[in-house]
């Protein structure tokens, strides 16, 4: 497949990533694919292109809309539970130390 990326260009941490992805979507991945196999065998010859061409393509956004979920939601995930780790050893966190450390009226405008 042209433009693939090859497994040994990707972290230990990102393939593990894209097979939680993967494993995530799978049953709708696969649902949306039957989806598509029927619309498209519903079709005489002339109707492949067309009206039905738009509904595929609709389909093929919605199932690349779930994956992206799926990516999006993982790493809100990862992020929450850093943070939680964070809180639970009641430590700030290294990003964090420079505005606690910043007086409350820095970047307030003075009322005159």
């Amino acid at each position: 497949m042209e433009g693939r990326v090859h497994p040994a260009e990707l972290t230990a941490e990102q393939i593990a990533e894209a097979q939680r992805i993967v494993e995530v979507t799978e049953e709708a991945r696969r649902d949306e694919v039957w989806r598509m196999a029927y619309l498209l065998a519903s079709k005489p010859d002339g109707e492949l292109l067309g009206q039905t061409e738009f509904e595929l393509r609709d389909r093929v956004l919605r199932l690349g809309g779930a994956l992206l979920e799926a990516g999006v939601n993982g790493r809100k995930k990862k992020v929450a539970t850093t943070a939680a780790a964070w809180l639970a050893r009641d430590i700030t966190p290294p990003t964090s130390r420079a505005t606690i450390t910043r007086s409350s009226s820095a970047g307030a405008r003075s009322k005159s």
